[in-house]
């Protein structure tokens, strides 16, 4: 099975087709929100693990799927995704190392669309 990129060349495309002409303006902005939203959804992801509260928790692991999934942050929305299905299933047992998993996909994502937009 083939290694999936970090970030979908398709997904990027996708965004660019959304506003074409603007020499990458539309992505920067959105690259931008999802810069600036990630780490707080992980700090929700925190907080509510603190706080034992699996329903926010649930809500901070679907908002971090979504918003990866629309960025093309394919190995992080799949991590996401994982923590949000665990989470309902199981509640929060066990699930301090899969936040540690999003970190690092975010990590990675951030890096790859950082070098997205530096070489737009």
């Amino acid at each position: 099975m083939p290694q999936m990129p970090v970030i979908d060349p398709q997904a990027i495309e996708n965004l660019r087709s959304l506003n074409p002409g603007d020499n990458d303006e539309f992505l920067r902005e959105l690259t931008l929100i999802f810069l600036e939203d990630t780490p707080q959804r992980i700090v929700d992801l925190e907080e509510s693990l603190a706080a034992a509260d699996p329903s926010r928790f649930t809500r901070a692991a679907h908002s971090i799927k979504g918003s990866a999934s629309n960025m093309g942050a394919m190995l992080l929305r799949d991590a996401a995704e994982k923590l949000e299905m665990h989470s309902r299933k199981e509640g929060l047992t066990a699930v301090v190392e899969m936040i540690g998993t999003i970190r690092q996909e975010f990590a990675r994502a951030k890096a790859g669309l950082e070098e997205i937009i530096r070489s737009a």
